[in-house]
């Protein structure tokens, strides 16, 4: 197997930890505030990061440390802003409005860089984001506060990872990793000390399974695979493979929540899984579709 193929895999399995983490998450803040949960979430992420890459820590310099500090004000708001949409509106309509990053990582390159995606990128952004719309709009959508702050989430992760894709080209991005989770555990922290909320030692278990949890799978696992995985994997192709997440929030969300499975679950994740092959899929190859390629 190939290595793009296996980081496909893996980052697959990560979009399985989001998912359960949506239902997760939104358990756990209703006992403390957003930034307090993120506080733990980081912390935990970053010491165990720290374990995990301990060979590399002797290999951050200014430069790796400048470049984690600048990718974590775009993760640790985009992370924050879509716990706040998790917040205010239903998990299922924060997973549509979060996948909305798919479409934007190829708009801000262009505004950015003056770079066009391949068509082949817009045919599968445009099934992946159609089987979203199937799984998540239903008939009672509406605009609220939580849409706004997951859509204002998505324009956030979108940079991310442009700028991701753009640094890992250049420096080892494993180095960047440690000192990132640390800036965004120390920008939440200051956050949640100007906050109201003084429960910085919730009384219920639920909220520190959902920090160990988010810490170790949804945080360092997920954005470690997926920082590594973006060597060899443009922002757009990885974007799309994140729209799995949905699939499997809603299956977290029928065993842990009780929610029913539906045709729009399976149609929908069809056309997501059609959008990663197309993204996939050398058209060079293909003779008569080569022009699409281009």
């Amino acid at each position: 197997m190939s290595k793009n193929n296996i980081l496909i895999l893996l980052l697959i399995l990560g979009t399985a930890f989001w998912g359960v983490s949506f239902p997760v998450t939104k358990m756990a803040i209703g006992y403390s505030s957003p930034f307090i949960f993120l506080f733990y979430r980081f912390l935990a992420a970053t010491f165990f990061l720290s374990l995990v890459f301990s060979k590399k820590l002797k290999q951050i310099n200014w430069a790796t440390a400048r470049i984690g500090g600048e990718l974590a004000i775009p993760l640790m708001l985009g992370i924050y802003l879509q716990t706040m949409g998790i917040k205010y509106t239903s998990a299922s309509q924060t997973a549509f409005l979060a996948g909305m990053s798919v479409i934007l990582i190829p708009l801000l390159k262009i505004a950015m860089y003056r770079h066009l995606a391949p068509a082949k990128i817009w045919v599968a952004c445009f099934f992946a984001l159609t089987g979203l719309a199937i799984i998540s709009i239903k008939n009672d959508f509406s605009v609220n506060a939580g849409d706004l702050y997951t859509v204002a989430g998505a324009f956030a992760f979108a940079y991310y990872l442009i700028r991701v894709e753009k640094y890992s080209r250049n420096v080892d991005i494993v180095t960047t990793i440690v000192p990132m989770f640390g800036t965004c555990t120390l920008l939440t922290f200051i956050m949640a000390l100007m906050g109201s909320s003084n429960a910085w030692l919730p009384d219920n278990n639920s909220f520190w399974i959902a920090v160990g949890f988010c810490a170790l799978f949804s945080t360092a696992y997920m954005y470690s695979v997926s920082n590594i995985a973006q060597r060899y994997l443009s922002a757009e192709r990885v974007s799309i493979i994140y729209l799995f997440e949905p699939v499997f929030g809603a299956i977290a969300a029928a065993y842990l929540l009780n929610e029913e499975l539906s045709w729009r679950l399976l149609l929908g994740g069809c056309l997501i899984f059609i959008g990663m092959l197309v993204s996939e899929l050398n058209f060079k190859k293909v003779g008569v579709l080569s022009k699409l390629y281009q």
